[in-house]
């Protein structure tokens, strides 16, 4: 199977799981990127057993309404059962990079809401050291260059992500050159740098679950 339908392969095993846990008045987190595309897209035929949801950001709160689930803001809810959401890269201890699609700030509120955290996921995303994919950190405008220097000094090689604002109305500098040994030493760092406002290490909070698309079909990794 190509990477296309890897990633339509765990959606499909990720609404299955969801579907099987399905509880009266249980709210259903959701991710974005293209693998979370292909996940909202498998809610369909079940969509009227699903209460609610709430969004990691403003193009999947569109495809969640335009399926015709409601959409809450996270603020009204006191917990979201699961959360589903994709990933950049994951390694053996479900640590997390996030944040390719812009929306990791959101992204990881919702998975700190979380009962439980499902990482979606095909084979090429799956590595043994983090780092490989830059790593993104939403900034304040006005911090941009004050926290890129701040990375340089980390031996990081900081990228502004150009033309891009978050939903948030943030910058993103992405992270090139890393090899990341420590996921929660440096999720903790970055985190302490001001202006910076979210980075996107899931490793504090990892994934519950990981399904993983292979050549050999689907495998669940779990924490």
């Amino acid at each position: 199977m190509d990477q296309n339908e890897l990633k339509k392969a765990v959606a499909a095993a990720a609404a299955e799981y969801v579907k099987e846990r399905l509880h009266e008045g249980m709210v259903l987190g959701v991710g974005t990127g293209s693998t979370a595309n292909a996940f909202i897209e498998c809610l369909a035929p079940f969509k009227d057993q699903i209460r609610a949801t709430v969004a990691s950001s403003e193009e999947t709160h569109r495809r969640l309404r335009a399926l015709g689930l409601e959409v809450l803001d996270l603020n009204s809810v006191n917990e979201v059962a699961i959360y589903v959401d994709g990933a950049d890269e994951a390694n053996e201890q479900l640590h997390l990079i996030k944040g390719g699609g812009g929306a990791l700030t959101r992204e990881k509120i919702i998975a700190a809401v979380a009962r439980e955290f499902v990482c979606i996921a095909d084979q090429s995303k799956y590595v043994q050291v983090l780092g490989r994919f830059p790593l993104p950190v939403e900034v304040i405008p006005m911090a941009r260059s004050h926290v890129a220097r701040q990375i340089v000094r980390l031996g990081g090689d900081p990228v502004y992500r150009e033309g891009f604002v978050t939903d948030n109305g943030n910058h993103i500098l992405d992270i090139h050159g890393l090899e990341i040994r420590d996921a929660v030493s440096l999720e903790a760092q970055l985190n302490q740098m001001t202006g910076l406002v979210t980075n996107g290490l899931f490793a504090a909070r990892p994934a519950d679950l990981l399904i993983l698309g292979t050549s050999e079909g689907i495998r669940n990794y779990k924490a």
